[in-house]
């Protein structure tokens, strides 16, 4: 197993710095997910690491050798894209030991390459279909079984799941999960999407605009983000965020009805007349407390097991609720929205965490 060091990485093309000083440790065998929204530099931060971009300042790391000017093929990395770029006229088996043939390895270590990678993959049986024989969640296992057979001390992929329907995400998120457990292997790995960071990451690498906002385990940013791009970008529903202004012990809340939440839970609690945002996450209503919201619902969205109330008070912002009673809940119902004050978090005006 291998781990990455990335020191001050920066990439610029001509005056435009798009990643802007990324320090960041990867421990052997883990698995890291660089997430954030469309431009925020993660997928040019892996074609960096994979050796596909040019580094503008900084050094990487893999292993205990720098790699800034080291050739892709002799990194040691395998990458897996979003597009499965399988060659349409050659089986499974050929497109799986296509790299391996390049490089010239004996026929019976290319078989051996193959025939595991497959067994892995559960692609045993289709080793002698072509691409168009082949769903796309199979093309996409086919896609990590020729990176696989490269025995990479990292896997890089890139959104490898965003051209699959919803259904088959969820199966080949499991697929990729028991791959690093089985593999214990490094992997870095691109998405937009949260929930896929959430279920797949030991740690959670956040970014916005080419910086790196926050690291740390999905619970870890779940329950204690720093700001508030982390705090409404982790977590689905996504956080509520109320506009507020601090009143001695206290935030008064003016666009629900001036209503007050106490501010007793803060270490540092802000200045009197600071204006902050107030974070509530929609299954803290789902708990109840000592603080409440009276609110008219406009919509419920039933999820079986689960349901989430859409409400607003007098024409104010819409909050998403959380509830486990939602079949007894109907439009245009008046309710109290209650919660424990002591699980809100409060944001500074740049958008800082304030404990």
């Amino acid at each position: 197993m291998t781990g990455l060091k990335l020191r001050g990485v920066r990439k610029s093309y001509n005056a435009v710095e798009v990643i802007k000083g990324v320090d960041l440790d990867i421990a052997p065998g883990e698995f890291v997910v660089f997430v954030g929204p469309s431009g925020c530099g993660k997928s040019t931060l892996l074609r960096m690491i994979a050796g596909l971009e040019e580094i503008s300042g900084g050094d990487l790391f893999i292993g205990d050798k720098r790699m800034n000017d080291v050739d892709p093929a002799q990194r040691g990395i395998a990458m897996v894209f979003q597009s499965y770029a399988l060659y349409p006229h050659m089986t499974v088996r050929e497109n799986m030991g296509f790299a391996l043939r390049f490089a010239k390895k004996p026929k019976d270590e290319i078989a051996q390459a193959v025939n595991e990678a497959a067994r892995i993959l559960e692609l045993g049986p289709l080793l002698d279909r072509r691409p168009k024989d082949l769903s796309g969640g199979q093309r996409q296992r086919v896609a990590i079984g020729r990176a696989f057979v490269r025995h990479p001390d990292v896997f890089l992929f890139d959104e490898p799941l965003s051209n699959l329907d919803a259904e088959l995400r969820v199966h080949m998120r499991i697929e990729v999960a028991r791959l690093h457990k089985e593999l214990a292997t490094t992997i870095i790995y691109v998405t937009h999407d949260q929930v896929e960071a959430m279920t797949l990451a030991d740690k959670i690498v956040v970014m916005r605009a080419g910086v790196v906002e926050q690291v740390g385990s999905p619970l870890a940013l779940y329950d204690d983000p720093d700001n508030l791009f982390v705090a409404g970008f982790i977590g689905s529903p996504k956080m509520n965020f109320l506009a507020g202004v601090v009143e001695q012990d206290t935030v008064r809340l003016p666009e629900f009805g001036n209503q007050s939440i106490p501010l007793g839970h803060l270490t540092h609690p802000p200045a009197q007349g600071s204006e902050v945002t107030v974070g509530i996450r929609p299954e803290s209503f789902k708990r109840g407390g000592d603080a409440g919201l009276e609110l008219t619902i406009e919509i419920v969205e039933h999820l079986g097991n689960e349901s989430f109330a859409y409400a607003r008070q007098s024409g104010g912002q819409m909050l998403t609720l959380a509830t486990e009673n939602g079949r007894s809940l109907q439009p245009g119902q008046r309710i109290a929205a209650r919660f424990n004050p002591a699980q809100i978090m409060v944001f500074d005006k740049s958008g800082q965490r304030i404990r």
